[in-house]
């Protein structure tokens, strides 16, 4: 077991779910325990804990909320996908920091706390999830927060210095798997991100 959390790195998030090809349910949750007993191991919240890192002005700095997130995704079908202020935040669209840490999942929805920040994971339908791991569907999820009256041409010059060509391409292919109203959007990042004019 701790070959395989140090395989993961410091800073990464574990639950069971990772260790029961190893043995038995029980056997796992006493492994972890005692892992988190010798300092090893930090417990985040029931059933997930990190493999921390430290650092000298804070001592253990708790893991970010996207490890947690891909840790309880595995323990379901694992895709995950950002959504709402936390999509638009990663994509510079929103400067407000998210008051919690919110992602699409196939999996069982649940909510994890980090210190004073909600991990939260919400089980949604597959068409939601067709562009689980591209870019292209964590735009989706942020003009989807931030809705179609406030998407301007600011929103789309901001995603167009963004993203890189590959990706401004990915958003056009993926056009038929985003809500209607934001195929012209799409285009226009495309189009305009080759930098041949606004």
């Amino acid at each position: 077991m701790l070959k395989r959390v140090r395989g993961r790195g410091r800073g990464s998030a574990v639950t069971p779910a990772d260790f029961l090809d190893l043995g038995s349910r029980a056997a796992v949750d006493q492994g972890l325990s005692r892992l988190a007993r010798k300092n090893v191991l930090a417990r985040v919240s029931r059933g997930v804990y990190a493999f921390p890192e430290t650092s000298g002005w804070i001592g253990v700095v708790s893991p970010s909320p996207d490890e947690v997130a891909k840790a309880l995704a595995r323990r379901g079908s694992g895709k995950l996908l950002p959504s709402g202020a936390l999509a638009a935040n990663l994509l510079g669209l929103s400067d407000q920091v998210p008051a919690k840490s919110e992602y699409l999942t196939d999996g069982p929805s649940c909510r994890v706390m980090i210190k004073r920040l909600a991990v939260v994971l919400k089980q949604t339908t597959p068409k939601n999830l067709a562009t689980a791991g591209r870019v292209s569907g964590v735009v989706i999820q942020a003009l989807r927060f931030l809705r179609r009256q406030q998407v301007g041409p600011e929103v789309v010059v901001k995603l167009r210095e963004r993203l890189k060509p590959a990706e401004r391409r990915q958003l056009v292919k993926d056009i038929p798997l985003a809500p209607a109203w934001m195929a012209p959007i799409f285009r226009k990042i495309a189009e305009e991100g080759s930098g041949t004019g606004a």
